[in-house]
């Protein structure tokens, strides 16, 4: 498994973009959460098998509401706290 912090950035507030990532997340199994910054863009944490990831950045990217203009990610540690469910927050 591997865990993502993903950030969005462009028209993604306000357009039911957490809303867009929990529902895709949950399909494919994915554990996590997605907030709103203060600057405008959404935090996604994204844990899961790394083909699956893949699979849910590229429904993000090509199929979301909103416009992205940029998603950038890093890998990070995997916070056990979030294992087994996803939040917005």
């Amino acid at each position: 498994m591997k865990a993502l912090l993903v950030l969005l950035e462009g028209k993604v507030q306000g357009v039911g973009m957490r809303y867009f990532i929990r529902k895709n997340a949950q399909k494919l199994g994915v554990s996590g959460y997605a907030k709103n910054l203060p600057d405008g863009k959404v935090e996604a944490l994204l844990i899961a098998e790394e083909e699956i990831l893949l699979n849910l950045l590229d429904t993000i990217k090509n199929h979301s509401p909103g416009n992205i203009r940029s998603i950038n990610y890093k890998e990070i540690d995997i916070p056990s706290e979030w294992i087994g469910k996803f939040e917005i927050m």
